[in-house]
């Protein structure tokens, strides 16, 4: 290798080396400012109360303390919202994947008249919506206040999600596929079953995940259509209350008796709703990068 060569070689590698740096940088900053916001709260739910009052805590426990994870686990209402908040998620989720289904898998077929038309029209609810007081109102009218179906029934449907599934299916699952299923006399229901799910567990499980963690945070329908069933509030309002009822008094009005700080009890409610979650990502994080990249593909 001439002198030249060698120089220019390693002049390339200084290079690659300083933006492989950068790279690696940037990666980490960004983790650390989605990491360090649920340490600071895990370390002010398991500090001392003075220490919280204080604002001395920052991303490590100050005197170990306990006492807040014990108030909660002994509350029955705090159990039953998390109870509550599970059914609610279980149920959204799988009534949202099967009507997502059942419309993009018929979209994604060529063989379906006036499809762009109706793709169209989904497309239009993403833009222009009716607003939370005609949603209060068809909610009311259908007798579903203070019922369970209530925090399930309304948004148990994305037409992001639908665009996203049928991008992916139409990319995914070749027409000659289906073609072949056809001569050997499957039904649209069998190769929905036997071909497109399977050839489609990564999208699958990106949008449950995409469900279950928009109903999981959702607080807002709750809010307005749980008035007087303090039995169906999900552990999200079941928070809400608590962040308001702390900021104006330091005696909030639970079930149980108050002895630490507000401030440290919602650090402890907060970890105690965000966990689940957490626990549930790992088992789908396999499939969430190729489902995104899949769905993201375009006809």
């Amino acid at each position: 290798m001439k002198l030249s060569d060698r120089s220019t070689y390693v002049n390339q590698s200084r290079r690659f080396d300083i933006w492989d740096i950068g790279i690696r940088l940037i990666l980490i900053v960004s983790s650390l400012t989605c990491l360090l916001p649920f340490v600071h709260v895990l370390a002010k739910s398991l500090s001392n109360d003075a220490y919280v009052v204080a604002n001395k805590v920052f991303l490590w426990p100050r005197e170990l303390n306990f006492d807040a994870y014990y108030q909660i686990l002994s509350d029955k209402s705090i159990l039953q919202s998390l109870y509550v908040s599970v059914l609610i998620t279980v149920l959204f989720t799988v009534l949202g994947m099967i009507i997502t289904i059942c419309a993009a898998y018929p979209l994604s077929r060529k063989q379906l008249k006036g499809r762009t038309f109706i793709t169209a029209m989904f497309m239009v609810t993403l833009y222009f919506t009716g607003g939370i007081i005609p949603d209060y109102l068809l909610v009311n009218k259908l007798g579903m206040l203070d019922t369970i179906w209530s925090l399930v029934l309304p948004g148990a449907f994305s037409a992001f999600n639908l665009l996203i599934l049928k991008s992916s299916i139409t990319s995914t699952v070749p027409v000659s596929l289906e073609e072949s299923a056809r001569m050997d006399g499957a039904n649209h229901f069998r190769i929905l079953w036997n071909i497109v799910l399977p050839l489609s567990k990564p999208i699958l499980a990106t949008l449950s995940l995409f469900y279950a963690v928009g109903r999981w945070n959702g607080y807002q329908d709750a809010l307005f259509y749980i008035r007087y069933e303090t039995t169906l509030r999900p552990l999200q309002l079941k928070l809400y209350y608590l962040v308001v009822q702390a900021s104006e008094s330091f005696q909030t009005e639970m079930t149980f008796v108050q002895t630490t700080s507000p401030e440290v009890l919602k650090a402890a409610v907060v970890v105690f709703a965000t966990l689940p979650i957490i626990c549930v990502y790992p088992f789908v994080q396999k499939y969430f990068v190729r489902g995104v990249m899949l769905g993201s593909v375009k006809e």
